[in-house]
C-alpha cells in the first residue's frame, strides 16, 4: 500500500509541475489563448489529491483536514476560471497572472503549513 501512497504523491507533484510550466507557457502565450495545461494539471492534482485522502486510513496516515479544504477549493478556483476563460479569445489581462499566483498560494500552503 505504501507504492501506492508514493505513486499518488508522485502523481500530484507531477500535476503540480504541470501548473507551473503552463504558468510559463502562458507568459509567452502571443496569441491571448488560454492553454487547457491549466485544466489537464487542476484534474491531475484534485484527482491524486482526493485519492491520497481516500487512501489515508490504509497507510495510516494522518493529513490536517483544514488545510487539505483550503488547498481543495485554491484548486477548484484555478479551474474554475481556467474553465471560464477558456474558449475566450483575447483573454483578459488579469486571468493568468491570477492562476499563477493561486499555484503559488497553493504550493505555499503545501509547503509552509504543517
Amino acid at each position: 500500500m505504501e507504492f501506492v501512497r508514493l505513486l499518488l504523491v508522485f502523481l500530484h507533484l507531477l500535476g503540480m509541475g504541470l501548473l507551473v510550466g503552463t504558468f510559463l507557457i502562458q507568459l509567452r502565450a502571443k496569441d491571448g489563448a488560454l492553454n487547457p495545461g491549466w485544466l489537464h494539471g487542476a484534474g491531475l492534482q484534485l484527482v491524486t489529491g482526493v485519492a491520497l485522502i481516500a487512501t489515508a486510513s490504509l497507510t495510516d496516515t494522518d493529513y490536517n483536514h483544514m488545510k487539505l479544504g483550503i488547498k481543495t477549493l485554491v484548486l477548484v478556483a484555478i479551474a474554475g476560471i481556467a474553465f471560464a476563460f477558456l474558449r475566450k479569445a483575447p483573454l483578459p489581462k488579469w486571468v493568468g497572472p491570477t492562476l499563477g499566483a493561486l499555484v503559488v498560494v497553493n504550493v505555499g500552503l503545501a509547503v509552509f503549513w504543517t
